[in-house]
């Protein structure tokens, strides 16, 4: 490991020397980020953000790398750490940190004293706004750091996982300054949650254990717009996927979209591969392990290791051994063998490379526009966890629509009338 120091910068990566390759890596993603790039432009001409220092948790990835590149053209002091051990691309945090002088700190596999001292370190940044993925970082800030409290003005939130929590501190009063939930943008949950995760998961699966997914039996918990994306893909492989639930809403529109549904510990006896997607802790258990087939593979999509009840797996097990690179095996008392993905963490982005870029693009061009708003009218905000204002949304579409070259239509005068009348009526 290797902490650089390049002019006045500081980071910690794993090797600078790896820069020019991840250099190849982020050209290569900006070309699949054309909503992103325009921003970017506009961001060197007009520097919204000059003089503000931004700290950020994300996922260090080549897409990531594009935003904190558009922050700085647009005048933010950056600071980056990843908000996973497992999902930093080492030679993007190294280019990061020595050809674009941005403080990174982010070494895949790192510990979790590591990781935690990483967030520590971007928070010595003294930042005005924070950019969370998962809310560890803004955590932090309100436990054990809140004398750098002071200087924050607002933030921004990417994943469900944290709005959750976020909007946890919010109810409890706790919350200390307007945060903007990104995961809400229509922008971002219908296409990076549902397209992103469904592609991205299945190619973490895949390239993890190399298994056909044809015949196999899938199950998936959870059918937010994660669990759809991912179902739809599955089904797409030929598997049968099963879909487990907890809300009667969302368990319907499963059933209606074609799924099995039934109870975990019915789909348990059942699977093959087991995905979860929903947020929440040990949705699989030790009940469930107890059922599972031998050989049954177990994955999580979702943004903390807590969905797969691994010390539950660990007391049942009698061996445990790394069977692939990203697969250890359990071995039971009774001879199966369960196999878990990615030490139960983000497959996507353990075993493979995240979301696609032309997916990130809108979800990280509705971050840069946002933080831009922050800037503007954090004062008129309340301490609470706001969405995405509805003109940045329409925003990211219409210029991710410019980029596809795709046109549309727009209301004659007639229509607007229509639409904004009461006495027409048949």
């Amino acid at each position: 490991m290797y902490k650089v120091s390049i002019g006045t910068r500081e980071g910690d990566v794993k090797d600078p020397g790896l820069a020019n390759a991840g250099e190849d890596l982020i050209d290569w993603a900006a070309r699949e980020m054309p909503v992103l790039l325009q921003i970017r432009e506009r961001f060197e001409r007009e520097r919204p953000l000059a003089d503000l220092r931004v700290s950020a948790c994300l996922h260090v990835t080549s897409e990531t790398a594009n935003l904190m590149i558009a922050l700085k053209a647009g005048g933010a002091d950056v600071a980056l750490c990843a908000s996973n051990p497992l999902s930093t691309n080492d030679s993007v945090a190294a280019a990061l940190a020595t050809a674009h002088d941005i403080r990174t700190y982010a070494i895949k596999g790192e510990d979790n004293d590591t990781y935690y001292s990483h967030i520590g370190a971007v928070l010595d940044h003294r930042p005005n706004f924070t950019m969370d993925d998962g809310a560890d970082l803004v955590t932090m800030l309100h436990r054990g750091r809140t004398e750098g409290l002071d200087t924050v003005l607002g933030g921004t939130e990417e994943t469900t996982t944290g709005v959750i929590r976020l909007k946890a501190m919010a109810a409890q009063g706790v919350l200390r300054y307007p945060i903007i939930a990104i995961n809400e943008a229509e922008t971002k949950h219908m296409f990076d949650n549902r397209y992103g995760t469904g592609q991205s998961t299945i190619d973490g699966i895949l390239r993890a254990t190399n298994v056909l997914l044809a015949g196999k039996t899938f199950v998936i918990a959870g059918y937010g717009w994660c669990g759809r994306g991912l179902a739809s893909r599955a089904k797409g492989h030929g598997a049968d996927v099963v879909v487990t639930e907890v809300d009667p809403v969302k368990a319907l529109e499963a059933a209606m979209d074609g799924f099995r549904v039934l109870p975990m510990e019915k789909a348990a006896e059942e699977g093959d591969v087991f995905v979860t997607v929903t947020g929440d802790v040990n949705v699989l258990d030790r009940q469930h392990f107890e059922r599972m087939k031998d050989g049954a593979i177990l994955a999580n999509s979702g943004h903390f290791n807590s969905e797969i009840n691994l010390k539950g797996l660990d007391v049942l097990a009698t061996e445990v051994r790394q069977v692939r690179p990203m697969v250890q095996q359990y071995r039971l008392g009774d001879g199966r063998r369960l196999n878990v993905l990615g030490e139960g963490r983000l497959i996507n982005l353990a075993a493979a490379e995240g979301h696609p870029a032309a997916v990130m693009d809108m979800s990280f061009a509705n971050q840069a526009l946002c933080l831009e708003y922050m800037a503007k009218h954090h004062r008129d905000l309340e301490r609470l966890v706001h969405d995405v204002p509805v003109e940045i949304d329409r925003e990211v579409a219409r210029l991710k629509l410019r980029a596809m070259r795709v046109q549309i239509d727009t209301l004659t005068e007639e229509q607007v009338r229509y639409l904004n009348s009461w006495e027409e009526g048949t």
